[in-house]
């Protein structure tokens, strides 16, 4: 087999295979003692077909796959393997030409690594970001905890007042005539939450226990239905019941009802410390937003465009594994949507490109860096991992080479990203 390597633009590669004449007729023996048990045809016992009537019966070509299937995959390998080509993209076969007493000559076009450039990834400049906890912001988490933990209890002698939960029956009606999807009994609607169209609960104040009442709305111009976007519509509202939320007294006894201080101030305090930690974890998760948002843009070359479909694929085959759970699929997302398929792939673009340089960046500042993982790293990471989630799993993860493996790259990245983001300079 001869194999000739032609490398185009962007990093991409055409490999053409040529098996001469003479070894396609040999295949194609191969072939015919391969398969030969498969064909049948009248007159003759299974297995037991002469050549010359399968060709006759069923045609030459119907050799040719198995064929391609013994040969392509492994002259392509083996092409890769000793020209020591990265492949960074699936593979797509082209057959040229195939028959009897001629050369078999197929060409497989790819991607490989491209070579790229990082013209800065130390000392890059990023806005500083300050993690800060004021006491409204104590207050507020204190109201959320309120508000948690609130009494409900039923009210028979006022009227629908704002922050009052309401019991409703509702019908919706658009040009006099009752629309899909505006109808519902002993619905519970918060007043004030604004989960209804603008201007529906506050006509609902002031109405008593048992009441009717007509009211008159306009659907907002986006709204999601175009059937009843920007058109004016009318509800008959009947008010079953109301409900009052009673908050608590922040004071020490609230304190010792919801936490395991006996004051207020220890509350808060304790409080307090809890928030500043998790707006130090924010405040480290934006800037290593931000320090990949710069390492990308000092990417100097040109990404395959192969690579980034690649990618586009991988993260279609997640987004579809997620939709599995809620009984979806691509097609029926992008359905329900208002999209295709392939539109939706074009608004992954500027992702799956951005992720590609991302890899490539850290690729490169690890092997400039001279980033390294000893086995110890991966032990101590799995053994942290299994305590984490309690499945005690760690033991069969020693042992497992593919779970090492994308353990070591995943703490080969940390390093390398940690090595970029400490030498940021934050203004």
């Amino acid at each position: 087999m001869k194999v000739k390597i032609d490398k185009k633009e962007k990093s991409q590669v055409v490999l053409e295979f040529t098996m001469e004449a003479e070894e396609f007729s040999k295949a194609l023996d191969k072939a015919f003692e391969k398969n030969q048990k498969h064909f049948k045809v009248p007159g003759f016992r299974n297995g037991k077909v002469p050549r010359n009537v399968v060709e006759k019966v069923y045609g030459e070509g119907v050799l040719y796959e198995s064929i391609i299937e013994d040969t392509v995959d492994e002259e392509y390998l083996k092409a890769v393997k000793e020209n020591n080509l990265e492949i960074v993209a699936r593979p797509e076969l082209d057959i040229k030409q195939i028959g009897s007493g001629k050369d078999f000559i197929y060409t497989i076009t790819t991607y490989v690594k491209p070579e790229i450039n990082v013209k800065q990834y130390k000392g890059l400049e990023i806005k500083k970001v300050e993690a800060k906890v004021a006491a409204a912001d104590v207050n507020a988490e204190i109201e959320k905890v309120r508000e948690k933990n609130a009494v409900v209890e039923e009210i028979t002698n006022r009227a629908l007042k704002s922050g009052d939960i309401s019991n409703i029956d509702f019908e919706g009606f658009c040009d006099g005539v009752a629309f899909e999807g505006g109808k519902a009994e002993k619905f519970d609607l918060t007043i004030g939450s604004n989960q209804f169209i603008p201007g529906f609960e506050e006509q609902l104040i002031g109405m008593k226990i048992g009441e009717e009442r007509e009211i008159n709305v306009k659907f907002p111009e986006e709204y999601h239905s175009k059937d009843l976007a920007g058109k004016d519509s009318m509800f008959k509202v009947k008010l079953n019941s109301i409900k009052e939320k009673k908050l608590a007294k922040i004071d020490d006894e609230f304190a010792k009802d919801v936490s395991e201080f006996q004051t207020l101030d220890e509350y808060k305090k304790d409080l307090k410390a809890k928030l500043l930690e998790a707006k130090k974890k924010q405040a480290e998760a934006e800037k290593e937003t931000e320090v990949i948002t710069k390492l990308v843009e000092n990417v100097e070359g040109d990404i395959p465009d192969g690579m980034v479909e690649t990618e586009i694929d991988n993260m279609l085959e997640q987004f579809n594994q997620n939709l599995a759970y809620q009984g979806l699929d691509i097609e029926k997302y992008c359905e329900y949507m208002g999209s295709s398929k392939e539109k939706f792939r074009e608004t992954l673009k500027p992702n799956a490109l951005r992720d590609v340089k991302l890899k490539l960046a850290l690729e490169f500042v690890k092997k400039a860096e001279n980033v390294t993982v000893e086995e110890k790293d991966i032990d101590d990471k799995i053994i942290e991992l299994s305590k984490q989630y309690g499945d005690g799993s760690a033991e069969h993860l020693l042992k497992n080479e593919n779970a090492r493996a994308y353990m070591r790259e995943q703490i080969s990245q940390e390093k390398t990203l940690k090595i970029i983001t400490e030498s940021c300079i934050e203004k």
